[in-house]
């Protein structure tokens, strides 16, 4: 594996940013500061997560990137 853009996780986890960007063009406008931009900043923490951890040096890191990753899910 030559990069955390191999990861089926991360590629998963940027098509959930994808799709929380196409529905939350839906909404009001007045949501977006609110909802919206909640949606969209817990989206991208996913991939995001996954790749820093996977930047980390040790395991142990890199499993603590894991966990916040997918506490950005619940």
């Amino acid at each position: 594996m030559d990069s955390f853009r191999d990861l089926i996780v991360w590629q998963k986890g940027m098509l959930i940013v994808e799709a929380a960007y196409r529905w939350t063009r839906t909404f009001p406008r007045e949501e977006l500061y609110g909802l919206s931009d909640q949606m969209r900043r817990a989206a991208i923490s996913v991939p995001s997560n996954i790749a820093e951890g996977y930047g980390r040096q040790s395991t142990p890191d890199y499993i603590r990137f894991l966990l916040i990753a997918r506490g950005s899910l619940l």
